[in-house]
């Protein structure tokens, strides 16, 4: 934290200090700036080729991505909305809509009814195989391929400080 002279006589060097702790320093604000930039900027860089030439939503490539990755094809809702980044009740819509396309189908978990198991059919599976290209060409272009092997090692080490990665579920 930086010091600076006391702005206000009226305040103790304590009461100073605290005010202190309510403003980022210039460092500070230049990294939470860069982060919110591409918390909130890069998913619809990335949606967007997903939406032209897949008509997927990046939520919905997402969903299909994440259960495609599991065992057996096979996800509770509830970690997959965590995995999609994504309320249960909109994760619940959009698997709806899936089932009726005949790309996912759920049911109960049979270790615990209070869970829901979706699941990704052969048909759902085909679709984010034909969309995965179109998303790792976007994911290559507008990140990876901008940054040095030690700059990825980086952000990977971010994401493990942070615990905003998929392992961090359990």
């Amino acid at each position: 934290m930086t010091t600076r002279a006391n702005p206000d006589p009226g305040k103790d060097a304590v009461e100073v200090a605290a005010d202190d702790a309510l403003w980022l320093s210039a460092p500070e604000k230049e990294a939470w700036t860069g982060l919110v930039s591409l918390v909130l900027l890069l998913p619809g860089r990335l949606e967007s080729p997903l939406q032209q030439q897949s008509g997927l939503t990046l939520f919905e490539y997402l969903t299909l991505s994440h259960v495609s990755e599991a065992p057996e094809r096979r996800l509770r809702m509830s970690e997959l909305a965590y995995l999609a980044n994504g309320s249960l009740s909109r994760l619940s819509n959009v698997v709806k809509r899936f089932e009726k396309r005949g790309w996912m189908e759920r049911w109960p978990d049979p270790d615990d009814g209070r869970y829901t198991i979706a699941a990704l059919t052969d048909a759902g599976y085909d679709v984010v195989v034909d969309a995965a290209p179109v998303h790792v060409r976007s994911v290559r272009q507008l990140v990876l391929d901008q940054l040095t092997a030690a700059d990825q090692q980086a952000l990977a080490r971010i994401a493990e400080k942070l615990r905003v990665r998929p392992a961090d579920l359990a």
